[in-house]
């Protein structure tokens, strides 16, 4: 048995490819769209010369991951500018509260905060390699590093309102690390809330926020790029169903799905166990997304000068307001003044957009599958930051719930992140098999198995791991 088939060409279908292939597998990519990557695609979404991240566009784990930090992905055109700080949060006050590359910096920034701030970060930051290679995996494991992984877990398992309650003094930094937070797309009263802001908190100090040159296509390309350099092969316009996915699996082959659960079972539940089928179709959704991309004739015009330095700007307040935008969310209502997450490259990456103009993304969480045109109320939250920002749009284009999942099939009613991190989907992520299902050669690599959402092919990688494993393959 020495051939492989990926559904889904993602960072984590190209990832697995690529293990395969450096394993002497014949692989075969297929994508269902006409341009490879999923998430990490750069598209002309508005105006001609405006050229726009489809889904991620910042990127610190792709900077950070294990993986990536192996392949020769320079040797393939991916280069990573960064910005003058990784993140920027402005307050109402006029004020923005930084994040910093450098610890030092930081301390400046937070202040009589600073002591608390580098006692959750500083482990993290300078065990960064051990760090990344533990947390971005399985979580029911025994960890190399046992000790370590349990001290990172103290904090981890905590909410983010108690991490913030009991560790920052000021309003601003528990400012900050609420939309650090939010990204988990959880409670900021949830155990593991916390956690998702501490990765991304050692990562912008570790390996920063960076953008790719050119747009996350770039990342795309690069990988199948080295993957092409092994031998494997990408196929685009190729929608996999059940009818095609007969013809293509054997008894000499593995297939490897960088689906969703659910499309997983679309396309192959016939080989699948009823009771594994059954536990596919309950993995539970998390929110969704409503996105907005622009074409501006001119930067975002911040209030706060901080905002000018960085790539990633946060939009929503304090911490209570933050909170309580993703609570109304998670109960299936849309906030008024939603935490807005935003990132503008082309400060940075001028081949962006045209000569003096500029590209600008912005989203906002919702409930899955949403409906409602949340167009009005996130660019409210961007003029109470920047007034007079609507008179710099020169074209909107707006990607509904239903729009992410028609352009990436994998997005089901809008879901960035593969899936709710729930505790039990924390812990079983998508079932106790993780990568395996209940068919002997047929494995899931997507971000709805561990660590879960982001650009970093961990997933894929892991996955065609044990794939390699548990199967004639050898490496």
């Amino acid at each position: 048995m020495k051939r492989a088939n990926v559904i889904g060409s993602g960072p984590n279908g190209l990832s697995a490819a690529i293990v395969l292939a450096e394993a002497g597998v014949d692989v075969e990519v297929f994508e269902a769209e006409a341009v490879p990557g999923g998430g990490a695609r750069t598209l002309p979404l508005t105006l001609p010369g405006f050229m726009h991240d489809f889904g991620s566009a910042v990127h610190p784990m792709a900077a950070g991951s294990p993986f990536f930090a192996t392949l020769p992905l320079g040797e393939h055109g991916l280069g990573w500018i960064h910005g003058e700080a990784p993140l920027a949060h402005p307050l109402d006050d006029g004020t923005a509260v930084m994040l910093e590359h450098n610890l030092a910096d930081q301390d400046r920034e937070f202040g009589q905060d600073a002591q608390a701030w580098r006692s959750l970060i500083t482990p993290l930051v300078d065990h960064w390699d051990r760090f990344a290679q533990e947390a971005l995996g399985p979580v029911v494991r025994v960890p190399r590093h046992p000790l370590f992984m349990a001290r990172f877990g103290m904090a981890a398992f905590q909410s983010a309102r108690r991490i913030a309650t009991h560790n920052f003094a000021q309003p601003r930094t528990r400012a900050l690390f609420a939309g650090l937070a939010a990204h988990s797309f959880l409670s900021l009263d949830d155990t593991l809330s916390s956690a998702v802001a501490l990765v991304l908190g050692a990562a912008a100090h570790k390996v920063g926020w960076p953008v790719p040159r050119g747009g996350s296509q770039s990342i795309t390309n690069a990988l199948i790029g080295h993957l092409q350099s092994l031998g494997g092969k990408v196929y685009t316009s190729c929608r996999v169903d059940a009818e095609i996915f007969r013809k293509l699996s054997g008894p000499d082959a593995i297939t490897l799905f960088d689906t969703s659960p659910r499309q997983l079972v679309a396309i192959a539940g016939d080989r699948l166990t009823p009771g594994f089928r059954g536990l596919m179709e309950r993995f539970k959704l998390g929110p969704g997304v409503f996105k907005i991309d622009y074409a501006l004739s001119q930067p975002v015009p911040w209030r706060a000068a901080g905002c000018r330095r960085a790539i990633t700007v946060h939009l929503g307040g304090t911490f209570d307001e933050i909170a309580e935008a993703e609570n109304l969310v998670l109960k299936g209502q849309h906030p008024e003044r939603p935490f807005v997450l935003t990132a503008q490259p082309s400060l940075f990456d001028r081949t962006r957009a045209p000569e003096g103009q500029h590209t600008f993304w912005a989203y906002c969480h919702v409930p899955n599958g949403s409906t409602v045109d949340m167009t009005d109320r996130l660019e409210m939250q961007i003029e109470r930051y920047a007034p007079g920002f609507r008179d710099c749009i020169l074209g909107r284009h707006v990607s509904t719930p239903a729009t992410l999942e028609k352009m990436n099939a994998n997005l089901l009613g809008g879901d960035i992140s593969g899936g709710a991190m729930t505790m039990r989907q924390f812990l079983l992520r998508p079932s106790a098999l993780t990568y395996e299902t209940s068919a002997p050669n047929l494995f899931i690599c997507s971000a709805s198995t561990p660590p879960g959402g982001g650009v970093h092919g961990m997933c894929g990688f892991r996955a065609a791991k044990v794939a390699l494993r548990r199967t004639r393959f050898r490496e």
